[in-house]
């Protein structure tokens, strides 16, 4: 059995009960694809806020999914400063890049409690050569997450500073609505402002001053961890974007 810092290893829930295949967001298990991943799951991992999951320059032998809890992915700079890339939610596949590369080219750290369903990184070659379907699944993962990366640089190149935040606000709110973590017009969203301001590549100060110029437009209202949106089309208008439903995709 694996171990982890600041983690605590167990069976955990059966994929036969596993929470996640219930969100509108995820496709449903065939019976094969059931059982093909009660065998490449090997465990559970409780790890709490601020743990290191992975970390750049390094190679693990588990890949994971996110079951429950909120991380970042993030670079660290020559200078010491840190890139925020990208958000950690519930479903999330962490590890493909160890497990394709050899080795992390960022690093993964959980921002508060979170469970993950361990897999056995050898065991991804025998999906794909074996399970098919699920490597295609895999393969969907990897070119949707290609997608928003290409999606964030093009916020970072031609949006304003209002309009990245607009534009991550939306993006955010309809993800996690769409994984059944909405109550009423708000999510949970236990990040610190200074996390969104490196991934959007702006100060801090500016990052605040949008915020408070969209709380006291009534578009958007960030506060104790919970993100709220009293007018969900008004924001996306500001973002330039159509506040579309999440496309259904694969849990890994």
């Amino acid at each position: 059995m694996f171990q982890r810092k600041s983690g605590r290893t167990r069976n955990g829930v059966s994929c036969d009960a596993c929470p996640l295949r219930s969100k509108p967001i995820f496709k449903d298990f065939s019976a094969e694809t059931l059982a093909f991943m009660k065998r490449f799951k090997v465990g559970e991992l409780t790890v709490d806020p601020g743990t290191p999951l992975l970390s750049e320059g390094s190679s693990t032998p588990q890949v994971f999914t996110a079951l429950s809890g909120m991380g970042l992915r993030y670079k660290t700079l020559e200078n010491g400063e840190r890139q925020v890339i990208s958000f950690i939610m519930p479903g999330d596949f962490i590890g493909l890049q160890a497990a394709v590369m050899g080795e992390m080219q960022h690093s993964v750290e959980a921002t508060t409690d979170m469970k993950l369903c361990v897999f056995d990184r050898s065991a991804l070659w025998d999906l794909f050569k074996h399970e098919p379907q699920r490597a295609f699944d895999l393969t969907w993962v990897a070119a949707v997450e290609e997608h928003f990366l290409g999606e964030t640089v093009a916020a970072l190149g031609q949006r304003t500073g209002t309009e990245r935040v607009a534009w991550a606000m939306v993006r955010l709110y309809l993800h996690l609505s769409a994984l059944d973590l909405r109550k009423g017009r708000s999510v949970p969203l236990p990040y610190r402002q200074q996390d969104l301001a490196d991934a959007l590549g702006l100060s801090l100060v500016h990052t605040n001053k949008i915020l408070s110029s969209f709380r006291s437009k009534g578009l958007a209202v960030w506060k104790d961890a919970e993100l709220t949106v009293p007018d969900l089309k008004r924001l996306a208008t500001l973002a330039s974007l159509d506040p579309e439903a999440e496309p259904v995709r694969p849990l890994i």
